[in-house]
């Protein structure tokens, strides 16, 4: 399984070659069609019609060949599809091959050009709805980043203790611990030994827990993200207590992290996190909404992507689904529009998506309804 970082993802989207092919299925994680391996069923059904665009193209059979090995032997990697998420991303040109396993909701969808299509994948690159993910147990300590599109374990080995008993000695015994709750409606949260123990095993928890936070502190405060902690329910109070950094998300990802995969943390994180994800795209459009009679913002792509190139643009919002064929001669910096991807025409929105990550601006894929200027395809708002 591969999940892609921004470090990646440059490099796919300056790749070039005479032909690039870029696919993207959405994928089960389990369960019938799991079984009944519809995934790979998908991917076969898409590069049977890649491969016959291909030759009626005229690529050389042994391009096609080049291409198409990967992608089948992927086909057929049985251990592969069994562990998907929520949609798969491929690049296949001559001599290089990338699969990416991602938490997206994908479209079917297959692109063919000198350049991989890489707009499904930029919002994940503008540093929007970051977190860190802080899987604790009394046994176990990891500590993730992530965003919508990624999950990446974060090393603190050196950092914290990785076990109670390392920080409270190990005459601990995880087993004699209990927890419970005095009488029904009560609200006073008791732990308590068996075999004569006298410590007080809250106070070695959060002594743990205390640990932590300080072995973590200065990473976190690298670029102060939200820290959204996934343990058991019983375990949150004690840590909010022990607990100093500031960023401590309020809610909790319920449960034993060792009950799942990192891409089963990953969606777990989403599923409390996500409402959170879009307040800075949400401000954004607001933002261009409160500007729109102004020179800072524009819906003209014959505008937009010349100020791509030129570093002008802030943020570019972009219609998903939708599609703007042509070409873009940057000596003159002029765009020429088409109806189709035929003779040469390129994406024009996947062009200024990737331009404009590229030069430090963000972008946000955004469903007609929310487009700030839904007359056009492509919005901007303009560096000041």
């Amino acid at each position: 399984m591969s999940m892609i970082n921004e470090q990646e993802f440059k490099k796919i989207a300056n790749l070039k070659n005479e032909t690039c092919v870029s696919i993207f299925i959405p994928t089960q994680r389990a369960g019938k069609e799991v079984l009944e391996l519809k995934n790979k069923k998908h991917l076969h059904s898409e590069w049977v019609q890649i491969r016959k665009k291909l030759k009626e193209a005229n690529v050389e059979e042994s391009i096609i060949n080049n291409i198409g090995k990967p992608i089948e032997s992927l086909i057929e990697d049985r251990d592969f599809w069994r562990h998907q998420s929520d949609g798969l991303a491929i690049f296949s040109s001559v001599d290089f091959f990338e699969s990416y396993t991602l938490p997206v909701n994908f479209e079917a969808y297959h692109y063919i050009s000198k350049e991989f299509y890489v707009k499904p994948l930029v919002p994940a690159m503008t540093g929007d709805g970051k977190l860190n993910i802080l899987a604790i147990q009394l046994h176990d300590v990891k500590l993730y980043e992530a965003s919508k599109f990624s999950i990446t374990p974060i090393e603190i080995d050196d950092l914290t203790p990785s076990r109670l008993e390392e920080r409270v000695g190990y005459d601990y015994k995880e087993k004699a611990l209990q927890f419970r709750t005095q009488g029904e409606g009560g609200d006073k949260t008791q732990f308590h030994g068996h075999g004569g123990s006298e410590r007080d095993e809250k106070t070695e928890i959060k002594q743990f827990f205390r640990a932590v936070d300080q072995g973590i502190k200065k990473y976190l405060h690298k670029e102060n993200l939200p820290l959204l902690i996934f343990c058991q329910d019983y375990l949150f109070p004690i840590y909010k207590e022990a607990n100093t950094y500031n960023h401590l998300f309020e809610k909790v990802i319920p449960g034993n992290p060792n009950d799942t995969d990192i891409l089963g943390i990953h969606q777990r994180a989403l599923e409390v996190f996500e409402p959170h994800l879009n307040e800075n795209r949400d401000k954004k459009i607001e933002k261009y909404k409160d500007l729109s009679s102004t020179a800072n913002t524009t819906s003209a792509l014959s505008d937009i992507i010349p100020a791509v190139y030129q570093g002008k643009v802030d943020t570019l919002f972009i219609e998903n689904r939708a599609e703007v064929w042509g070409k873009y001669n940057e000596d003159n910096m002029k765009v020429d529009f088409s109806d189709d991807h035929k003779d040469g025409n390129i994406s024009l929105l996947n062009l200024a998506a990737r331009k404009t990550v590229e030069m430090g601006g963000k972008v946000y894929l955004v469903e007609h309804e929310f487009m700030p200027q839904k007359k056009s395809k492509m919005n901007a708002l303009l560096r000041f």
